[in-house]
């Protein structure tokens, strides 16, 4: 099933070989709720707890490409969600810091990534202040749909780094940042999206 899934990616453009040998190793089915394990190789995203939603693969598969990661990149992701995304980029090589504001979703998550195996960094907090205290990171990636993009993540973005974040509201398009300089930025759009929104604050649920 794994397999199928990583032909179909590829006939959706996927073309980052390490991206396609990350996805087709990891078990996908064990980060969906129970309810949705039969269909956990379909490419489609599904609810997770706290109102949230593991992400389509594709769209896992499209933002790990676009990251253009190499080997042992220090890499933020803000909303560490079910724990999907964060697998692909450890599998992928990279020195991951996750940052997840829902308390119930950063304990699920990481007690399951670290029984896989998969080791990081992960913390509890305001995404849309990322991790001050870790940066400057060589790439930058967010979960979830930003209406504007956070000052704080790009000053922690270094020189040459790149960010992947969903911007809009309601509708979202797929945008890279690259960071030129100190004060200067590219931005790129790539596809329109659907995530769920960006929310501020920590949320100390059960």
């Amino acid at each position: 099933m794994r397999n199928r899934l990583v032909q179909e990616l590829v006939r959706k453009k996927i073309t980052d070989q390490v991206v396609l040998q990350a996805i087709g190793n990891i078990p996908r089915h064990l980060f969906l709720e129970s309810g949705f394990v039969n269909f956990a190789y379909q490419d489609k995203a599904f609810p997770i707890a706290a109102g949230q939603t593991i992400s389509q693969p594709y769209t896992v598969a499209l933002q790990s490409q676009l990251l253009e990661i190499e080997a042992g990149d220090k890499v933020l992701e803000v909303g560490t969600g079910s724990g999907y995304q964060a697998a692909v980029l450890i599998e992928m090589g990279v020195k991951l810091f996750s940052i997840e504001r829902q308390r119930d979703l950063y304990q699920r998550s990481t007690r399951l990534l670290r029984e896989l195996g998969y080791q990081g960094r992960f913390f509890l907090g305001d995404g849309y202040e990322g991790l001050p205290s870790q940066a400057p990171f060589d790439k930058v990636i967010v979960t979830a749909g930003a209406p504007f993009i956070p000052k704080q993540l790009l000053l922690q973005l270094r020189i040459g780094g790149i960010m992947i974040i969903p911007l809009g509201d309601k509708k979202q398009v797929l945008t890279r940042i690259i960071r030129i300089d100190e004060d200067e930025f590219e931005q790129q759009e790539i596809e329109e999206c659907a995530f769920v929104p960006m929310l501020k604050g920590v949320v100390n649920n059960k």
